[in-house]
């Protein structure tokens, strides 16, 4: 049981909303990570278990690395929305999770602004409070510790699936209770999870240690990218796309490349530059201390944490590069005492 005084203290009003809304369509953010997966398919089980007509709306396929989690019955590709017509295009409300803006929703945004309630649950600190109904709460690791809050406050009973998908967005948010961003209140958290049938273990692999070959091929080919600048504080590393057809790779095989950079001895923030198109260049940014990331990604229309963010830059690769290097140069000869 949270003590009172750490409660989320979810607003009344979104209490409300989800229980009298029947038909609820939910979307979490482009490129879905384990948290906005996980915090999606626990609300959407335990709505459904409240007799709620539910649908989680996604750009692209389900990462590999997360097929294992229940709910995926609630997911449908936005290509096949108009084909959804006979409960979802009813819906009265859309619940937005671990979404910083309207841009990180992709083509989904029509979805979102043509629903009668609009509600936007996130932790991201750089989140624009976009819908009409907004609950951010940055102090949280996970937005999966905000929707068990919420889950909580509906008065509806938490189940092994519902727990399962809880722990993996709190684990994956938390680089597996590593990060800076996991509190007293995570633990709590995760200690009520833990009274539920979780393998432990297998998730663990699945999540941090099992690897593809082709997805180890290109973490090879990332790492002989890598360029340090300012005496090893910087590191920059590449991704293109011609690297991902040589090894055979998939684009989530990408997840986690930019931790390799960061855990050089030395390095305060690195930097990944994915080439999704030849205009269109994903930026992921990580600090392991002073440096806010959050602030370079902000000034380049991105958005995060602290010490995890990220932004698209629309140039050729090597123009994005030069557009973004002076921001993490002031940020890493910037030190926050």
């Amino acid at each position: 049981m949270l003590p009172k005084n750490t409660a989320n203290n979810i607003p009344q009003n979104i209490i409300n909303k989800l229980k009298e809304s029947k038909n609820i369509i939910i979307l979490p953010h482009v490129s879905v990570d384990g948290d906005a997966l996980g915090s999606s398919l626990a609300l959407a089980l335990a709505l459904k278990k409240a007799g709620k007509n539910v649908r989680v709306y996604f750009e692209e396929e389900i990462p590999q690395v997360f097929t294992f989690l229940p709910g995926k019955e609630f997911i449908l590709k936005y290509s096949n929305f108009n084909e959804d017509s006979s409960k979802m295009s009813k819906a009265e409300t859309v619940v937005a999770l671990d979404t910083g803006d309207l841009e990180r929703l992709g083509n989904r945004v029509e979805i979102f602004n043509n629903s009668e309630n609009k509600i936007n649950i996130d932790h991201h600190p750089t989140n624009t409070y976009f819908a009409e109904i907004n609950y951010v709460n940055p102090k949280a690791a996970a937005t999966c510790e905000i929707v068990y809050e919420l889950i909580k406050a509906i008065d509806i009973e938490l189940d092994n699936d519902i727990a399962l998908c809880l722990y993996t967005g709190i684990l994956t948010d938390t680089g597996g209770f590593k990060f800076g961003n996991t509190t007293s209140i995570t633990h709590l958290i995760v200690s009520e999870l833990l009274n539920y049938q979780l393998d432990i273990p297998t998730i663990s692999y699945r999540i941090f240690d099992a690897v593809s070959k082709e997805k180890l091929k290109l973490i090879g080919k990332a790492i002989n990218t890598i360029e340090l600048h300012e005496d090893g504080k910087l590191a920059l590393a590449t991704v293109t796309k011609k690297m991902l057809e040589e090894t055979g790779a998939l684009d989530e095989d990408t997840e986690g490349i930019i931790n390799y950079v960061r855990n050089i001895n030395g390095v305060e923030i690195a930097a990944l530059f994915k080439e999704k198109e030849d205009l269109e260049i994903k930026v992921s940014l990580r600090s392991k201390s002073y440096a806010d990331v959050a602030e370079i990604a902000l000034k380049h229309n991105g958005g995060g944490h602290k010490n995890a963010a990220g932004c698209t830059i629309n140039a050729p690769l090597g123009e994005a590069k030069k557009i973004i290097f002076d921001d993490l140069i002031k940020a890493i000869n910037t030190h926050k005492s």
